[in-house]
């Protein structure tokens, strides 16, 4: 079902600054930087590497303001990784398999995710406690 790592978030305070520590430390290139109302985030998608399989990236998060899920993350655990996106071909055929089995889900259906992606998130507690994000590349 996985056919790749897509992507880690990563939940921060100061977007600016995290691009900068990002970029210089490890010679990652900003991809994209969009503003999520939605998930009520400012994001930067940093590029990794390119595979077979598509690209990976790293995702710094910043809450647009505090009463967001990224921004109640940040308020109980601080800064660090707040999900990892696994990308699949076929997010909503993924979710009617993971539904079946079982598995709780966040979201029922895609949604519209960063760079154009098509995602959804499984409920940490039926990962092992790590928030999951499906994400079908557009």
């Amino acid at each position: 079902m996985f056919t790749r790592i897509d992507h880690v978030g990563i939940a921060c305070h100061d977007l600016e600054e995290k691009i900068a520590f990002y970029t210089s430390t490890f010679g990652l290139t900003v991809a994209a930087r969009e503003t999520q109302p939605g998930q009520g985030v400012h994001e930067a998608m940093l590029h990794v590497a390119d595979a077979p399989a598509g690209s990976s990236y790293v995702q710094l998060l910043q809450p647009i303001h505090d009463d967001t899920a990224v921004g109640r993350f940040l308020a109980r655990h601080g800064e660090g990784i707040h999900h990892v996106g696994y990308g699949v071909d076929d997010v909503e055929a993924a979710l009617g398999i993971l539904a079946a089995s079982g598995v709780r889900l966040i979201d029922d259906r895609p949604r519209h995710g960063s760079m154009g992606a098509s995602i959804a998130f499984l409920h940490p507690k039926a990962v092992g406690g790590v928030l999951t994000e499906l994400v079908q590349a557009p």
